[in-house]
């Protein structure tokens, strides 16, 4: 298991920006190569070092316990940033570890979507959501499906042509197995929110959910045969297995960047109600000895050009309010901008999809 790592000191006149993430390469390249050289380019004074905890326990969750630790002891715990979102840790804040980040320590805040802000102690700097790619060389676009009732239809029109992954395996099929559970519950996702542990009648609604999942179910690729994963639903796009799968916004950008994806691959929200997805939020220790360089990086990336770099290298959403790009940009991306992206707490209800999809839906296949 790989272990937290020691920082070594700054090079002389400079102090460390200390960024601690659980990423994947595509996230760590971008902070590497674009990120950090245009920083410190701006920002002569600061040297930051990216530690990615990926792999370390459970990740930034398990860095967070080594800052409560260092609290305690009035130890520096090496760490100016952390992309973590507070709400999965209410005792943390309660216990003062965090910083309150807004528009008066943080001024380019005022620009943000209030949809992505969570917490008073966290600060979005970009999103991704989860919609449906398809091969426009193959469906028309009058064609495409715009409401989830609409593609559960498509899809039996169609059968062999459309694919979600499994549910336990990325978020791009458990997020459209959350679309399902929210068609049945009033399209309400903060229902989901209103106690830690899952309520018995919303329980009891999931039922509603693998009713409606398993009418197409023999209507999906291979008569029911799931990818396991992200990539290899994208994959299945890829090779013309099927026309259309749920998928990542910034996956599917990247996999036709990269030539893995043909150019006719086109995106498309649900108008009624989005598909989940999310915002990486930063978080910053109170108890940071270089808060006025933490601050300044969180105030760097709410740039406007920031944020556009954010679409244009990762497929990734603006943590700013859409109106404040260029014309053009919102009009590239028009299909697929929604005003909120509806979340999902995770945790027991993870348990409560997962379970409830194989039992029900996906019979053929061993959790």
């Amino acid at each position: 298991m790989k272990v937290l790592p020691t920082i070594a000191p700054p090079p002389s006149g400079k102090t460390n920006i200390n960024i601690y993430l659980d990423a994947d390469t595509n996230i760590t390249d971008w902070y590497s190569n674009i990120l950090i050289p245009a920083f410190e380019k701006e920002f002569t004074v600061y040297k930051v070092n990216l530690i990615n905890v990926k792999g370390v326990g459970n990740g930034t969750g398990t860095f967070v316990d080594r800052l409560v630790a260092a609290k305690q002891t009035g130890a520096d715990g090496q760490a100016e940033i952390v992309e973590f979102d507070v709400r999965g840790r209410p005792e943390t804040v309660k216990d003062g570890l965090w910083l309150k980040l807004d528009a008066s320590n943080v001024p380019n805040a005022k620009g943000v979507l209030p949809a992505a802000v969570v917490s008073e102690y966290n600060m979005p700097y970009r999103g991704s959501q989860v919609l449906l790619a398809y091969d426009s060389a193959k469906i028309k676009e009058s064609d495409v499906p715009r409401t989830f009732p609409a593609l559960l239809e498509w899809v039996k029109k169609n059968p062999g042509q459309f694919t979600y992954g499994r549910p336990d395996k990325g978020g791009s099929g458990g997020n459209f197995v959350i679309r399902a559970i929210h068609e049945v519950t009033g399209k309400d996702p903060q229902k989901f929110y209103a106690s830690v542990d899952p309520d018995p009648a919303l329980v009891k609604d999931l039922d509603k959910a693998w009713e409606l999942l398993r009418s197409i179910h023999e209507s999906t690729y291979d008569k029911g045969s799931y990818p396991a994963g992200n990539q290899p639903a994208l994959l299945l796009l890829a090779n013309g297995s099927v026309n259309m799968v749920s998928a990542w916004s910034d996956q599917v950008l990247i996999n036709i960047d990269k030539g893995v994806l043909p150019p006719t691959i086109k995106m498309a929200q649900f108008t009624d109600l989005p598909m989940s997805g999310g915002y990486a939020q930063y978080a910053v220790p109170a108890g940071t000895k270089n808060k006025e360089g933490a601050l300044a990086w969180v105030n760097w990336m709410l740039k406007q050009d920031r944020q556009v770099d954010v679409i244009k290298s990762l497929g990734g959403f603006p943590a700013l309010k859409w109106d404040q790009f260029p014309k053009e940009l919102q009009t590239q991306f028009n299909s697929v901008v929604a005003d909120t992206i509806p979340t999902w707490p995770g945790g027991k209800w993870d348990a409560e999809r997962n379970k409830g999809w194989y039992e029900k839906v996906a019979t053929n296949i061993k959790q």
